[in-house]
């Protein structure tokens, strides 16, 4: 190393940053004077000579800074504009709310439809627009309008039902058995070890004062499946309904259930969450009258859901409601660390309905008739044949569907696994 480079090297080591900033700003301005390309690169050679730093990091320092901040952007022309939106907000409130890709396959067929009755009055270019709209935009514009309506499920905004819940008032105070017409209804599951896919569930009510109970078998859990079948068991209950009483899924704390009590006079009452025996009546049946019956295998066909109905809507309800009798807690008092309960004279729903007095004599001579004519013995003998074809209908099933043993549960024997609880876990 000659004398000049022990020099420029001792003189780059003792150079700190603010020494080669300030140095770089005096090269900049010899550089950004400089009009040949030659004369630039010399001053470039230069600084990295001096300071030891490499030619592409001094040009990026060097350069003029370029002015990377978002320009104003030229706003475009809405293409549809707040007389296209309140076409689109009315049809969307005719139609019932639906989603923005059956709302596009409505406004293909029934804008006309709806000028030539009046409903719509716009002019042909707002029809146009709107035959022409996508369901990405129709979506869009339709946002502020489901916030309202609170049917936007945005993350971190009120559940679905939690606004209907606080209109459905908790039932705190225990029930006046003394009235007929108070139900307490509950979904039952049918799906063995695994909730997975479509299944059949029975809705189970029973009225609070007599003990009578009817079900009704229906496939998945929705909400208008569920009125249905509600709907059906009250057509044929002996007797006035005066309320309703459910837990808080979803199946029953929903508009539909609501408008229809608020349309009948109907009181609708919830129980407490995570409060089971609030519903100690139904919970009851559940056992007696669906669980002990059908026991906990999976039923998820069609002809499983027919023999059920079947069973429900003849020889069960009558065997239960006209000859199976039950008992009323009439008082319990704690007696160290026991519960003395006392308990009325059994009786049969049918018995307590007619010592009630609340029902119509066409009623009382009906069930009367009924309860003359018909066998016991032999409604339970029809029960037994009725689950016999039902068992034989699961069993055939499983063979059909090759079920494998590692991946669910089948019992070895129907009849075994009818009053048992499926095991938790691999079997063994």
């Amino acid at each position: 190393m000659n004398r000049d480079e022990e020099v420029k090297t001792g003189y780059m080591e003792r150079m700190d940053m603010h020494s080669r900033n300030e140095y770089l700003k005096v090269l900049k301005e010899r550089y950004l004077k400089a009009k040949m390309r030659k004369e630039k690169s010399q001053i470039l050679d230069e600084y990295c000579q001096n300071t030891g730093q490499t030619r592409k990091y001094v040009i990026r320092k060097i350069q003029p800074r370029v002015d990377l901040s978002p320009k104003p952007r030229k706003k475009r022309k809405e293409a549809y504009d707040g007389e296209v939106r309140a076409a689109l907000a009315r049809i969307w409130e005719i139609f019932d709310y639906p989603c923005g890709q059956r709302l596009k396959a409505v406004l293909q067929t029934e804008i006309e439809r709806l000028r030539g009755f009046g409903e719509l009055k716009i002019s042909d270019d707002v029809a146009l627009k709107l035959r022409g709209i996508s369901s990405a935009t129709i979506d869009r514009k339709l946002k502020h309008q489901r916030e309202v309506l609170h049917l936007l499920r945005s993350k971190g905004g009120p559940k679905p039902g939690s606004l209907l819940k606080q209109k459905i008032a908790i039932r705190l105070t225990a029930w006046d058995t003394s009235k007929v017409g108070y139900m307490e209804m509950d979904l039952v599951f049918h799906c063995g070890s695994s909730t997975l896919g479509d299944h059949v569930n029975t809705l189970s009510t029973t009225e609070v004062s007599s003990g009578w109970w009817e079900g009704e078998a229906i496939m998945g859990k929705s909400q208008e499946s569920t009125f249905q079948a509600l709907k059906r068991i009250r057509g044929r209950t002996p007797f006035d309904w005066e309320g309703l009483d459910s837990d808080n899924g979803s199946e029953f704390i929903n508009d539909i259930l609501y408008k229809y009590c608020c349309r009948e006079k109907l009181e609708f009452t919830r129980s407490r969450p995570s409060h089971k025996n609030d519903n100690a009546y139904i919970e009851e049946k559940n056992w007696t009258h669906v669980r002990k019956i059908l026991g906990y295998l999976r039923y998820d066909t069609y002809a499983e859901l027919s023999i059920i109905n079947d069973l429900y809507r003849g020889d069960l309800r009558l065997y239960k409601n006209l000859f199976q009798p039950v008992m009323k807690l009439v008082s319990k008092e704690r007696i160290g660390g026991s519960i003395k309960r006392k308990y009325d004279i059994p009786k049969t729903p049918y018995q307590r309905l007619i010592d009630s007095g609340q029902i119509s004599e066409a009623t009382r001579k009906q069930l009367g008739t009924a309860y003359l004519s018909l066998n016991p013995a032999q409604l339970k003998r029809s029960i037994d044949a009725k689950l016999d074809k039902l068992y034989h209908t699961y069993e055939q099933k499983g063979k059909s569907q090759q079920v494998d043993p590692m991946r669910k549960i089948v019992p070895h024997t129907v009849t075994s696994f009818m009053i048992q609880r499926p095991p938790v876990g691999l079997p063994t």
